[in-house]
């Protein structure tokens, strides 16, 4: 939440207001002011870290909770990302054969549909067994801990495998990838750097659009699993905590058919 919250408090100090005098009102300003140039969604996310930060401010006595209640504006049922086909999910792949780290990254992201902040924080001994089964325990975004999983199956797993057999020296605790750049080399990934990753396979396939960035990966993962399965397994498999969440990726579905 730190950059959100560093936005707002510069919001409050270039309109002249004193953070201690804050009320209801000059929240409601600040999400007006946003509507001027972010997206709902965008705001959305600016309007929880504020709700947050007055949540424990309140909880210490410091400030009362002035944001308690204050609504984000509404998401429509829609997604604008976009997803790969399944001849482009071959090519996309292919992109990256040459190398190991980038092609297990692209992999996993495709295979199990976890979000790019869930990799990045994704440790070595994060891999483990669950009633039999291989897994990777997740720390969500907006979790303080490794509280879900996904299934790693053998296809999953394997480019998994083939990068790790090149750090032999690598501690369990270690990032599951690191950098490979000549400032943070062996340091853990960003979502910034996953991100740029991903970009380049899109546009080496001929997709150079900003529909198509890393979330297209777990967006793609799920309208394969709508394809070829339920919504039960689209909110099973990517964790969503309503069904409704998982619907939204039927119009892609029913925009290809």
């Amino acid at each position: 939440y730190r950059k959100e919250l560093r936005i707002f408090f510069e919001w409050v100090a270039s309109t002249g207001r004193q953070i201690q005098n804050l009320t209801r009102a000059d929240i409601i300003a600040f999400k007006d002011s946003l509507l001027q140039t972010h997206s709902n969604l965008t705001i959305a996310s600016y309007l929880v870290s504020i709700r947050r930060f007055y949540e424990w401010a309140e909880g210490y006595k410091l400030y009362p909770n002035i944001a308690k209640g204050i609504k984000s504006p509404k998401r429509k049922n829609a997604y604008l990302k976009e997803h790969l086909r399944e001849n482009q999910i071959a090519d996309f792949l292919h992109h990256y054969e040459g190398s190991i780290r980038d092609y297990a990254i692209v992999n996993l992201l495709l295979r199990t549909g976890i979000r790019t902040i869930e990799l990045v924080r994704a440790n070595i001994d994060d891999i483990t067994y669950k009633g039999g089964q291989r897994i990777l325990k997740i720390w969500g975004k907006g979790r303080d801990e490794r509280d879900s999983f996904v299934v790693l199956t053998d296809k999953a797993y394997a480019p998994v495998k083939a990068y790790l057999d090149t750090r032999k020296s690598a501690t369990m605790k270690e990032p599951l990838f690191v950098s490979a750049s000549n400032h943070n080399r062996g340091g853990r990934l960003t979502t910034k750097t996953i991100s740029t990753l991903c970009k380049e396979g899109f546009r080496a396939i001929g997709l150079d659009a900003h529909e198509y960035t890393a979330h297209s990966l777990r967006h793609t993962t799920a309208v394969m699993l709508l394809k070829n399965g339920t919504i039960q397994d689209v909110q099973s498999v990517l964790r969503h905590q309503s069904p409704t969440t998982s619907q939204i990726y039927t119009k892609s579905v029913e925009e290809e058919l």
